[in-house]
């Protein structure tokens, strides 16, 4: 049989298939191994991923307040299982007056200017909805105190952060480009010489990669439906510097097609976790840092063909 091959297409970020050939053949049994140990991973049960992240919101949340100490948490794209953590605070009665989240990214028009909290499919609009004011008013922190990106603060947004000690905690995953937050592997915005270089980099605005143009199309926001014209090409972003200054980290790989086992994460996240620490993988920093990462039993799951489900 003669042998076919090819190189990936021009659009692929990450292009070294001799890595990608040999994370792809990574077995579930294997994943939990990596050589730093300060790197951390866990397979869990699908159902445990929602419930993971939400504890540890609702646990670093509280132990501040028992201490009487402020926390700064910077906090992941919202979704509605949020209302759960808010819940759980009002139930406890936890006082989150020292409370301090920073969202991670925000999109943006094609000119930069970044979505107000007013715009029903932004995340501030969302993060607003589903936590902040799901919150009981006798417990919330001030309001000034949850930060989303504005054109106002973009440019400050590091400073802010830096200027309350730096984020207690970075909560994260990656996306189809192994995007961390909208940190995206060829957005033009994020050129470096070297990794060291591009870990010192802070927030700014970005152009988003076609791969999450098309990722987002998918959301539930945006009608489940590809239409690739209702995702903002540009987005704010916190940059590499702030997860790597922050104190703690958590990554969660755990997003399959609505309920399937059909999911682009499987890939990504064995060259997050396993591939070369690179610019061109975005959530690969974390190998070189003190993290905690979860994966679902279907991201685990073995790459192999299914000849049932066609071409």
């Amino acid at each position: 049989m003669k042998e076919f091959t090819y190189e990936p297409s021009p659009y692929v970020p990450y292009r070294d298939t001799k890595v990608i050939g040999r994370v792809r053949k990574i077995k579930r049994e294997e994943l939990e191994e990596h050589p730093n140990p300060g790197y951390r991973i866990k397979v869990v049960p699908d159902a445990d991923m929602s419930v993971l992240l939400l504890f540890d919101i609702f646990h670093r949340i509280k132990t501040a307040s028992d201490k009487n100490e402020p926390i700064v948490l910077i906090m992941p794209n919202p979704w509605p299982q949020f209302r759960m953590a808010a819940y759980m605070l009002n139930k406890a009665r936890v006082d989150c007056s020292k409370l301090y989240t920073f969202n991670m990214d925000e999109y943006a028009d094609q000119d930069g200017n970044i979505a107000p909290e007013s715009w029903i499919y932004g995340f501030g609009h969302a993060f607003k909805k589903y936590f902040y004011y799901n919150l009981d008013k006798a417990i919330r922190p001030p309001e000034k105190q949850i930060y989303t990106f504005t054109n106002k603060n973009i440019n400050d947004y590091g400073k802010m952060i830096s200027d309350l000690g730096e984020a207690d905690m970075v909560y994260s995953g990656p996306g189809w480009t192994g995007h961390l937050a909208f940190i995206e592997p060829d957005a033009p915005e994020f050129r470096a010489k070297s990794m060291e270089e591009w870990m010192q980099m802070d927030p700014r605005v970005v152009t988003l990669s076609p791969f999450t143009l098309a990722q987002n199309s998918l959301h539930g926001s945006f009608g489940m439906s590809g239409d690739l014209s209702m995702v903002p090409p540009k987005a704010a972003t916190i940059g590499p510097a702030q997860v790597v200054r922050a104190r703690n980290r958590m990554q969660t790989f755990g997003i399959g097609v609505h309920g399937t086992a059909t999911s682009w994460q499987r890939l990504i996240a064995r060259l997050v976790m396993h591939g070369e620490p690179t610019p061109l993988v975005p959530e690969s920093v974390h190998q070189l840092l003190r993290t905690d990462a979860f994966v679902s039993e279907t991201i685990a799951m073995n790459i192999k063909p299914d000849w049932e489900k066609g071409y």
